[in-house]
């Protein structure tokens, strides 16, 4: 019988948390819970925390780490995270770290997949956009046949924020207020850390021994 996962992902923007969370969800049948994703769901629901969210958001303001921790909880309570779940992108720092120690949500295992900044910049800059099919490709690692242009015809664009200089500053913010995290989850035991690989199955490799260390 596998055993129960609640896994926190670490990484920078671009390190592919997001690819590994899917993976991860398919493996074990356990979902992956994107902050961005149940607040929008919590609104649309309107869960207490739900509307606490959607006045913040109205308002054109942040919202606050008590709302978010309200809405994490209220994810976590339901019926599908019982054998486990995997957040990603939460937590961002280490109050809301706490917070989450503070509602009794216990955390089984915390991954930190390691890519290097300037590989992070060639990654998010490389990548093309096709705004009529939604393609994604990358000018090094799966270029278009036709160049410029995406395979439907339709040229291809630069998402704003893979722009150099937007990666950039995420990855000053991501050292800064999350990075962190790293060391208070190696002081619990929980920490281990993974290289990113160039290839999406060897990073998946790594990551799945990881978790079944």
């Amino acid at each position: 019988m596998k055993r129960e996962i609640k896994l926190i992902l670490l990484g920078a923007p671009g390190a592919g948390k997001g690819t590994q969370a899917e993976i991860i969800s398919k493996k074990y049948s356990i979902p992956a819970i994107s902050t961005g994703a149940i607040i929008r769901a919590a609104i649309k629901n309107g869960t207490e925390m739900g509307l606490a969210a959607k006045a913040y958001t109205d308002s054109g303001a942040l919202v606050p780490d008590s709302v978010v921790i309200g809405i994490i909880k209220e994810r976590l309570a339901e019926p599908d995270c019982e054998r486990g779940f995997i957040l990603d992108g939460f937590p961002r720092t280490v109050p809301q770290a706490s917070a989450l120690d503070e509602m009794g949500v216990e955390i089984t295992d915390v991954i930190s997949i390691e890519v290097a900044d300037e590989k992070i910049l060639e990654r998010m800059s490389g990548r093309r956009v096709c705004k009529n099919c939604g393609a994604t490709y990358h000018v090094k690692y799966n270029p278009s046949p036709l160049g410029d242009k995406c395979a439907c015809g339709e040229e291809l664009t630069v998402r704003a924020d893979d722009d150099p200089e937007v990666v950039k500053s995420r990855l000053v913010t991501y050292h800064e207020m999350t990075e962190p995290l790293k060391d208070y989850y190696a002081s619990k035991g929980k920490l281990k850390t993974v290289e990113g690989q160039e290839k999406l199955e060897d990073t998946t490799a790594l990551v799945s021994a990881a978790l079944e260390a």
